[in-house]
């Protein structure tokens, strides 16, 4: 990697009109003792961008392709900065970066990408840092060429890891369609109720089809989101419920199918925590069921949640199908659905969502004014006036159509086109 002598200013192709003659031939002076480091320094190098994943720093092929891509990106970044001082350097797409990226995506460590740039950006701005104050000790000087060479490292490495990303999920997908494609067809055939041997077809799938299924539907509101947010949210849940190898089936490149085998009750703190800082993930889950025909059952139920959510643009994250039941088949015509909550609930359907609420625990706590209180934390003073104002705005009086009410409100808590109403401030 040692240069034997350095090129003339002659290399120079664009002038940056921001920068100075003097600050560039000092970021070419600084490029060119970059391209010339000690070994301790590329061994430090190293050292940082793969200890920092025990997997990779324990498997020599993944930490030599690491090794390979730190020094062939340095170089690419340096070079530019030789040939055009202050520059944009375009993204390094060689050969060392596109094997390493290959290889962590075959290994399951594709995330790992990201943690070994960002370091090694780290280590090489703290390298170019003690080079410019061998360069130069004034003030202004040295605040510019520290100021430039951030700048420029972080573009180039977002640039970088942008096209570096989009072959990682191209090289996934490719994975994907051998095994993937092979346990869609044996999932298809028992979901259609074909005949299949099941000692093969659980070989094959790698999970057993006998004992109970918790059927789930995963996607992304947008099909550009990373494929391994999916992954490890199916992960996440599985561990949740105690099925750490769950049955998943790749439908798209933003939906998963997924089966939970025995799997003990899901609860909504579970699945709540499994989606923290996924706000765009949805998911819809079915009933636990035994047997092949509940690994049916099960995710039929799903997939009508699913439907439901995608129909009325709901903007819950999480859908039971034990919950929704009702509200689906309610739905299945929109415009039905629509003249039945405006019938039912005239004035009201445009009411806060603290008032919706109220008047629906009210409900489902029996009408008792105390527990329904107790629910929703409030005094049960409160409560009375908030009936009270519900009363008015009801087109008929609660105790002849409560259960119309409730199937309403039930229907209008998963629209994602019902209107804010009156805001909730005006409460009491």
């Amino acid at each position: 990697m040692k240069l034997q002598s350095a090129p003339t200013t002659e290399w120079f192709s664009v002038v940056d009109s921001r920068l100075s003659p003097q600050t560039r031939e000092l970021i070419r002076q600084g490029a060119w003792i970059a391209l010339n480091p000690s070994p301790d320094w590329l061994a430090g190098l190293d050292y940082a961008t793969v200890a920092a994943n025990p997997a990779i720093a324990a498997d020599p092929t993944l930490a030599g392709a690491v090794s390979a891509s730190n020094r062939a990106s340095l170089v690419h970044f340096a070079t530019s900065h030789l040939r055009d001082p202050g520059a944009p350097v375009t993204a390094y797409l060689g050969p060392e970066p596109l094997r390493m990226a290959r290889l962590l995506v075959r290994r399951g460590l594709g995330t790992a990408v990201q943690d070994v740039y960002r370091i090694g950006q780290n280590v090489a701005l703290q390298r170019w840092m003690d080079i410019v104050f061998e360069l130069s000790s004034h003030p202004h000087e040295l605040h510019t060429l520290l100021a430039e060479a951030a700048k420029s490292a972080s573009d180039f490495v977002d640039a970088t890891l942008a096209h570096i990303n989009t072959q990682m999920k191209l090289e996934h997908n490719e994975l994907a369609q051998g095994v993937l494609v092979e346990r869609r067809k044996i999932v298809d055939s028992i979901l259609a109720g074909e005949s299949i041997n099941h000692q093969r077809a659980e070989v094959r799938l790698g999970y057993s089809l006998a004992g109970s299924h918790t059927a789930a539907v995963i996607w992304c509101d947008e099909s550009d989101d990373e494929y391994h947010v999916l992954d490890r949210t199916t992960a996440a849940l599985g561990h949740a419920v105690g099925c750490v190898q769950p049955l998943t089936v790749l439908t798209g490149e933003a939906t998963r199918w997924v089966w939970f085998k025995d799997a003990v009750e899901i609860n909504t703190d579970q699945v709540r925590r499994a989606l923290q800082e996924t706000p765009r993930l949805r998911i819809a889950i079915g009933a636990k069921a035994q047997g092949l025909e509940g690994f049916r059952r099960s995710h039929q139920q799903a997939r009508t949640a699913q439907q439901m959510m995608v129909r009325l643009r709901s903007r819950q994250q999480v859908a039971y199908f034990d919950d929704i039941q009702m509200v689906a088949m309610l739905t299945q015509n929109p415009e039905y659905a629509d003249d039945f909550i405006t019938s039912t609930l005239g004035s009201f359907a445009s009411a806060g969502s603290v008032l919706r609420e109220t008047l629906l625990t009210y409900i489902n706590e029996q009408c008792n004014a105390a527990r329904a209180a107790q629910q929703l934390y409030v005094h049960r003073n409160t409560l009375l006036n908030r009936l009270d104002t519900a009363q008015r705005l009801l087109p008929r009086p609660l105790d002849r159509t409560t259960v119309r009410v409730a199937v309403a409100l039930e229907t209008l808590k998963w629209s994602g086109n019902q209107e804010q109403g009156l805001s909730n401030d005006t409460l009491p």
